[in-house]
């Protein structure tokens, strides 16, 4: 006669741990991701920063935060993208304006245009990886909502390099193989029930 094991002859880890596996993308365990919100508007600082003066990269920060207060409240307006334009006169390599205004034109439905900024925030992002990591993350969402799961997989790795756990969890979900694997285990652990 064998013996059944049930979830509770096993540590409060092992149990983590199969919920990981059975839940990859529902972890509210010790195990779950801390991650990189894709949606933040954090106003991020900039090595590049200092190849400006000092007053004109506060100005430029101030016109930032202003327009990223703007879209906090939902005005996602022509003033929010007026006061990104008037930060990029100042400082226009500042990786953190464009990934900014990227979110306001991702959430106006500007996807394409959200796309060119993004180019931009991961290009001048390259001495500020926080900005560039974000930049992969919303750049990842834009091509995944658009069904281009190639090109989303690529940003993914990319944010996951850079310390992304939001951007892991992005790869595990459109892994099919993954995907599968979970599916199997599932169903080999209802029979047991």
């Amino acid at each position: 006669m064998s013996q059944v094991i049930t979830k509770s002859c096993l540590s409060a880890h092992d149990q983590q741990v199969l919920e990981s596996v059975f839940n990859p993308l529902e972890l509210t365990s010790s195990l779950a991701p801390e991650h990189i919100n894709a949606d933040s508007t954090e106003i991020l600082v900039d090595a590049d920063d200092y190849d400006y003066p000092e007053d004109i990269v506060n100005k430029s920060k101030t016109l930032e935060i202003e327009a990223v207060k703007l879209i906090e409240e939902n005005h996602l307006d022509t003033a929010a993208l007026e006061k990104f334009a008037e930060a990029l006169k100042l400082t226009p390599k500042r990786a953190s304006i464009y990934n900014n205004r990227a979110q306001a034109l991702r959430l106006a439905g500007k996807d394409e245009d959200a796309f060119d900024d993004l180019d931009k925030a991961i290009e001048y992002g390259a001495t500020q990886l926080k900005t560039k990591c974000h930049a992969y993350c919303q750049r990842g969402v834009l091509y995944r909502k658009k069904e281009k799961l190639d090109e989303a997989r690529r940003d993914f790795e990319e944010a996951a390099k850079l310390g992304s756990k939001f951007a892991k969890t992005q790869l595990v979900e459109i892994n099919p193989f993954a995907a599968l694997c979970n599916q199997m285990l599932r169903q080999a652990f209802d029979q047991l029930k």
